[in-house]
């Protein structure tokens, strides 16, 4: 091609561009991108659902575990199996033991610090194929049956945002806290 062809060409294509909004011209006082549409307070209110482990961002809700074995049975069995010790070596939820002589087993009940983390886990991320898919309820009672799979509560004691974050976990002083760090 010879450089007069080449400059015909980038010429309609940059004609083009600014014609569909996607380069603005230079000098020009405002630049306008299009790309997406913007969204509405109501529809960011879904996207970042994080519950602290203080109990910031817990929404309310409970749930027992006996009231989470159906909603588990339902949407967590064929990856964690009946009693939580899945199906693949990643996972396994319950059982566990960090002070093994081998690799520890890091489980819900052997590992994780904090309880609100599993349920900020759930809800947010589980099921796997279908995150987000879980209501506020059924989180608090997957999370209730999880915590019964691995001994830590009762089957019939009921959590929500105030009793999970007091809950006790087998590891909770097996890490720390360096957040004040930053």
């Amino acid at each position: 091609m010879s450089t007069s062809r080449n400059a015909v060409t980038f010429g309609r294509i940059l004609a083009l561009l600014l014609l569909a909004g996607w380069v603005a011209p230079v000098g020009s006082q405002e630049t306008r991108i299009q790309l997406g549409t913007p969204i509405s307070e109501d529809q960011l209110s879904g996207f970042d659902l994080i519950a602290a482990p203080d109990g910031s961002g817990m929404p309310p809700g409970a749930g027992t575990a006996r009231q989470g074995r159906e909603v588990y049975e339902l949407n967590c069995l064929r990856c964690h199996n009946v009693n939580g010790e899945g199906v693949s070596g990643n996972t396994v939820i319950a059982g566990g033991d960090m002070r093994s002589e081998e690799s520890p087993l890091r489980t819900v009940g052997s590992f994780w610090p904090h309880a609100s983390t599993l349920f900020d886990f759930i809800r947010r991320a589980m099921p796997a194929d279908m995150p987000k898919t879980l209501t506020d309820e059924e989180a608090y009672q997957v999370t209730a049956y999880v915590l019964f799979l691995n001994g830590i509560i009762g089957e019939d004691q009921s959590i929500n945002s105030e009793t999970l974050t007091a809950i006790a976990m087998p590891n909770g002083n097996g890490f720390v806290d360096q957040s004040h760090l930053h």
